[in-house]
């Protein structure tokens, strides 16, 4: 049986007793001070009659003390599960009702969002917080978990098949689902990671990408699991990243296109000396080849596309070219199929389904949307895609994202790739639009570069219609400041689309509007 996360760090403390495990703000972290203080927590929880199977809420920025709480809650067999920093309280009241946690442990910048909610739905005993200043009326320091470690005595082993972690999905498609993961499932997940990327504990990341979400999850255990020491940022700062690679000669990058497109804005107004990156990957989103050309030729490294859910990480690997490839690293644990469950041949379309023991172990008290996620051991991704050639993917849409205009598929995917490749365009999106006739239509939205204006948009559509069939261009291309984003920098594309039916209710009644009164004038020139 494979080691626990906890195990895992209980070997690096041994192996690797003062190597850094990771540095925050200059203060160096050893696996040994990790466990020390994770079982330091864990025994003041304890103390404050903390149970395994109960859930703590914790609710910070990437720090320290959020590392320290994932292995103390491993330690009792408590469920861990962050919070997301962006929500509000407004969102995070019915999360909490739902997950009725024992302990809340924050941080005073976002204890605001919390601080009115019912104290019988999260009692004011139980609220600690890393730091307690001005206009903090309760809430308790997390020092004094601390404090009380020699009162609490800890669980022999805890079981590394029981939940161990709650993940909130984005919440996009309706209200946020808490996603199961256990000890074994983190393991596997952190396993696959380190040898698909091939991390090396030789290697250094900056490592920006939020606690609170799969992907800081996932990445933070895979370094622990190789020993590769990365650098703990707060949130994500593009000069910040740069100046810390840079400064700490990190190897490898990880991070969202959106994240590469500022990286690459800000490198090329104050160059850093990058020479120790050997590669980069994006994930969470599909990142525009022209964004990757670009990265690579400011960088002199490529960036790769990665894939991950918050169901399952690490199945598939990165491919060696550009636009929205991946790797088949395990043959045997993917597969494409049709509507009817058929697997598809290869270059055909078909959904993604994944297996494997990195898999989620299901929703949180939700067993429909399990059994309809979960179904003979394969996790169905909702990602459409086609197998080619040397055993790679090419990614095509989400399948809730594919426009069907009369009754023709068009992947949203390959039109903004054409879109975002006009040398006038910074970012693009498209979604599609109800119609009576069509089904759908396809509606486009743009930011542009510095200095263009939307006089450019007329042309911008002219060279689409000699890049792609005249059925996928679309009808309207619409300019923003910036795309509506999720806390994962996902492009929110439920935002887009109501913008869009709300943008089309307005044209059509300025055009009925328009054809009243040109009936009105030409019934008075008749009369």
């Amino acid at each position: 049986m494979k080691p626990t996360p906890i195990e895992t760090l209980r070997e690096q403390a041994k192996v690797r007793q003062r190597s850094a495990a990771f540095v925050f703000h200059e203060n160096v972290w050893t696996y040994e001070r990790i466990l020390v203080e994770a079982e330091r927590l864990a025994r003041g929880m304890v103390a404050h009659g903390l149970k395994p199977g109960d859930r703590v809420a914790v609710h910070m920025m990437n720090r320290p003390e959020f590392i320290v709480a994932y292995y103390a809650c491993f330690l009792v067999g408590a469920i861990v599960s962050p919070l997301r920093t962006a929500f509000k309280q407004a969102e995070l009241e019915p999360l909490l009702r739902r997950l009725r946690p024992a302990l809340y442990i924050g941080e005073t910048a976002l204890y605001g969002n919390v601080a009115a909610i019912d104290g019988e739905l999260l009692p004011r005993d139980r609220r600690f917080l890393v730091e307690t200043g001005s206009g903090v009326n309760d809430g308790l320091p997390l020092q004094q978990l601390f404090d009380d470690a020699g009162r609490g005595d800890l669980p022999f082993s805890p079981a590394a098949d029981q939940p161990a972690v709650l993940i909130t999905t984005s919440g996009t498609t309706g209200e946020p689902k808490f996603v199961i993961h256990t000890a074994s499932s983190v393991t596997e997940s952190a396993e696959r990671i380190s040898n698909n990327w091939e991390l090396a504990g030789q290697d250094g990341i900056a490592m920006p990408l939020p606690l609170a979400h799969m992907s800081g999850v996932a990445v933070f255990f895979a370094c622990i699991y190789s020993g590769t020491p990365f650098i703990l940022i707060e949130s994500f700062d593009a000069d910040t990243v740069l100046d810390t690679i840079e400064k700490y000669r990190c190897s490898m990058q990880l991070g969202f296109p959106a994240q590469y497109a500022a990286l690459l804005e800000h490198q090329r107004a104050r160059p850093r000396d990058l020479t120790s990156l050997r590669y980069c990957l994006t994930g969470g989103d599909v990142c525009p080849v022209e964004l990757q050309r670009q990265f690579t030729a400011a960088f002199g490294v490529p960036l790769y596309n990665a894939w991950g859910a918050t169901e399952a990480v690490g199945n598939l690997g990165y491919a060696l070219r550009p636009g929205p490839v991946l790797r088949i690293t395990r043959p045997e644990e993917v597969r494409l199929v049709d509507d009817d469950g058929k697997d598809v041949a290869d270059g055909e379309l078909g959904e993604l389904l994944v297996r494997g023991p990195n898999l989620f172990a299901g929703y949180w008290n939700d067993l429909r949307a399990t059994t309809e996620s979960l179904k003979d051991g394969w996790y169905h991704t909702g990602d459409l895609a086609r197998r080619e050639a040397q055993g790679e993917l090419l990614f095509v849409a989400r399948k809730k994202d594919i426009i069907i205009r009369g009754g023709t598929n068009i992947s949203p995917v390959e039109v903004e790739q054409a879109v975002a490749a006009h040398p006038s365009v910074e970012d693009a999106a498209v979604v599609g639009v109800p119609d009576a006739v069509l089904g759908q239509r396809v509606v486009g939205f743009v930011t542009l570069v510095k200095g263009k204006s939307e006089r450019v948009v007329p042309g911008i559509l002219s060279d689409l219609a000699t890049r792609l069939a005249a059925y996928k261009v679309p009808e309207h291309l619409i300019v923003l400041d910036a795309l509506p984003r999720n806390a994962l920098s996902k492009v929110d594309r439920a935002r887009l689309q109501a913008m869009a039916i709300e943008g089309d209710k307005v044209s059509r009644s300025r055009a009925a509007a328009s054809a009243q009164r040109n009936d009105e004038q030409a019934s008075r020139r008749a009369s």
